[in-house]
């Protein structure tokens, strides 16, 4: 059962960044917001290295999931200058900097304070609830779904859940995991609703 819920996260979330990667080229828009990816980005390359002696599944879907986001983010950089304001796109590389640094600051305070195991676990379904709204926040603020697809709600969905049972339930019982993952649960499936039912409530609004 580890293994195979190991396999659905790192299956899904692949899923979820080769649909951004996707995406991000064929819609000119990156499909990952900023905070949510620069966390990933750092949360992926500590634990892919600090792990990587064990070559677990986990450390093979980090490494996997790491190279993916590489690409994301080269998409954001790419065409995420017109997603900033007239006044604010000659800081759009100052502002997206400081952002990597700070998320990165963040996750290396995880890793300091609560070592690999629950480090990682905890930053992970923290990112993983602040993606979740931030996803939902992103459909607003584009007014619609450029960047975005029903493949990636239910692929980030599902690759949450099997953590959250993993971790939050059969190898130990974790209020915390359990708790940030019944979260992202509800907003992601708001999320998917969102998406779904987009063109009516537009044509209603």
């Amino acid at each position: 059962m580890t293994l195979f819920l190991t396999l659905v996260s790192g299956i899904a979330w692949t899923i979820v960044y080769i649909e951004c990667i996707r995406l991000g080229f064929k819609e000119k828009a990156y499909s990952m917001p900023l905070f949510a990816l620069a966390l990933n980005i750092a949360w992926e390359g500590i634990y892919s290295f600090v792990d990587l002696q064990s070559f677990s599944a986990q450390t093979i879907a980090n490494l996997v999931w790491f190279a993916c986001d590489l690409l994301i983010v080269y998409t954001y950089f790419k065409f995420g200058r017109k997603e900033f304001s007239a006044n604010s796109q000659r800081f759009f590389v100052l502002i997206s900097i400081t952002v990597f640094a700070t998320c990165l600051l963040i996750q290396l305070a995880f890793y300091w304070q609560f070592g690999l195991r629950y480090g990682s676990r905890y930053s992970a379904f923290l990112q993983n609830l602040v993606m979740s709204l931030l996803f939902i926040a992103m459909l607003f603020k584009r007014d619609g779904k450029r960047g975005q697809s029903m493949t990636i709600a239910v692929a980030k969905w599902l690759g949450t859940l099997a953590p959250t049972i993993l971790m939050g339930v059969l190898q130990e019982v974790n209020v915390y995991v359990i708790i940030c993952g019944a979260l992202c649960s509800v907003f992601d499936i708001a999320y998917i609703v969102l998406l779904a039912r987009w063109p009516k409530l537009s044509r209603q609004n």
